[in-house]
């Protein structure tokens, strides 16, 4: 008998050893929840009924839920930006979260370009290295893996912005959260989910996106490689979903270039891959602002490539189809023989401008630059009118470049260019009778039309043609 009583006991030591409670790797110490929301706070549980109750010590007031099949959740309210504080979670045992920031969260995702750090190299990188020194701007980075289906989890910890946590981190993400701080005076989260050489389809949930089939056959034109799984939802899957109950302000996005090999279908998997994020998020507001890839040789100075300007004008034509979307344009700080450009303030401050007008309410600021508004055809010209010139275009060097006009043969020429306020006034003598315009439409295109804000104006074309 004693020895049956014995064992007993040390079985539920046992157990009791085994028995706990934990986080996703997102909840952590060190992290920033998003100020003025109803921060989502999840977990797990070894107790499969027992009560959980999360407090933060911003007003002690507890929030109290069930543990359901192992997981529990719940909505934690937050106050106005401040810091640090702590959160407690209780249940048959205790975890405690310190040094906890509440401000704005980011979610920074997309290839190569938003990957980049200082570690890979950019303009004056060790000097911004070395003033990086910003303890409430919060780090978090999912290192780069896939999944075939939905995790639960994705490693990684938050850090505090120094020297050497900025040195391995987003540069475009960091120069993005260091404008918001500046601007804003808040502590800022900064989440960097991003991995070099991917397409938009392996970030997309394969079976929740409108048009799964869609996604699967755009997923078929990318090449097969060593690095990635093509499949749809491979980054989604590991990289994504084990973050979508974090509450967020928004996302920023930099990506598009390895979709050269589908180009066309990028019209579509694009606004899927948004609003099936927003979906998941809960949430068919929140902003998504994202970089419009840049000028780069792909094709051994090739002016016919058209498939980078596909992409661009994929990318343009996303904010006319999903509200709440902003596009930065980053012609004029490309490089054509590098294809991660060396000028990350500007792309992180121009994304910033989104953020500071269109979440922030800066009503002072036009985040965008020139974008085409319509076409008038009068005799032998073409008349294109923009928005966002601020009143007025201006053209950087004493000729307006990468315009092209064409008639019904669908031939298009270098066009002269004229600037009449808002209007660009075209024509060529080898086109009587124009019906078509094309501006800064190649992989190789340096445009120089701007606004009065400084803001690049973006590739566009009129035409629906079919592109060859």
């Amino acid at each position: 008998m004693k020895k049956h009583i014995l064992c007993l006991l040390l079985f539920l030591i046992g157990f009791s050893a085994k028995s706990e409670i934990w986080l996703p790797s997102i909840l952590s110490d060190n992290m920033v929840l998003q100020q003025n929301s109803k921060a989502m706070i999840w977990g797990w549980s070894t107790q499969t009924t027992e009560k959980i109750v999360v407090t933060g010590s911003w007003n002690n007031q507890a929030v109290e839920t069930k543990v359901h099949q192992g997981k529990w959740s719940l909505e934690l309210p937050t106050p106005s930006h401040g810091g640090p504080y702590t959160i407690s979670i209780k249940g048959h045992q205790e975890i405690v979260l310190e040094n906890i920031l509440i401000g704005e969260v980011w979610l920074c995702s997309g290839q190569s370009n938003m990957q980049w750090s200082a570690n890979n190299g950019f303009d004056n990188a060790e000097e911004e290295v070395k003033a990086a020194n910003y303890p409430n701007i919060r780090f978090f980075t999912v290192p780069r893996h896939g999944a075939i289906t939905p995790q639960d989890d994705a490693p990684g910890q938050w850090s505090a912005c120094t020297p050497e946590t900025m040195r391995d981190f987003s540069a475009v993400g960091y120069f993005f959260g260091r404008e918001l701080k500046e601007k804003l005076d808040i502590p800022v989260g900064l989440i960097n989910s991003s991995w070099g050489g991917t397409p938009v389809e392996i970030w997309s949930p394969a079976n929740s996106v409108k048009n799964p089939e869609l996604l699967k056959e755009a997923s078929l034109e990318i090449a097969e490689n060593s690095w990635y799984d093509r499949s749809p939802g491979f980054a989604y899957n590991a990289m994504i979903h084990p973050l979508a109950p974090f509450t967020i302000a928004g996302y920023l996005w930099y990506q598009g270039e390895s979709n050269r090999q589908n180009a066309d279908y990028y019209y579509k998997t694009f606004p899927m891959l948004i609003e099936s994020w927003r979906e998941e998020w809960g949430n068919p507001n929140l902003p998504f602002y994202y970089v419009q890839i840049a000028p780069f040789d792909y094709e051994n100075n090739n002016s016919e490539d058209i498939a980078p300007a596909i992409v661009r004008d994929a990318q343009l034509k996303t904010m006319d189809v999903l509200d709440h979307t902003g596009m930065v344009v980053t012609n004029d700080i490309g490089n054509l023989k590098n294809i991660h450009p060396g000028n990350k303030q500007e792309v992180g401050r121009r994304l910033a401008l989104w953020a500071l007008a269109k979440t922030y309410g800066l009503s002072d600021i036009d985040p965008s630059g020139p974008t085409f508004k319509s076409m008038e055809i009068r005799k032998n010209k073409a008349l294109v009118t923009f928005e966002h010139t601020g009143g007025e275009l201006q053209a950087k060097g004493k000729e307006i470049k990468e315009f092209y006009i064409a008639g019904e043969d669908h031939r298009f020429f270098p066009a002269k260019a004229k600037i009449k306020g808002d209007m660009v006034e075209l024509s060529s003598k080898e086109v009587k009778k124009p019906v078509a315009v094309r501006f800064a439409f190649s992989d190789i295109a340096l445009p120089n039309l701007f606004g009065k804000n400084g803001l690049p104006a973006s590739a566009f074309r009129t035409d629906n043609w079919e592109l060859e």
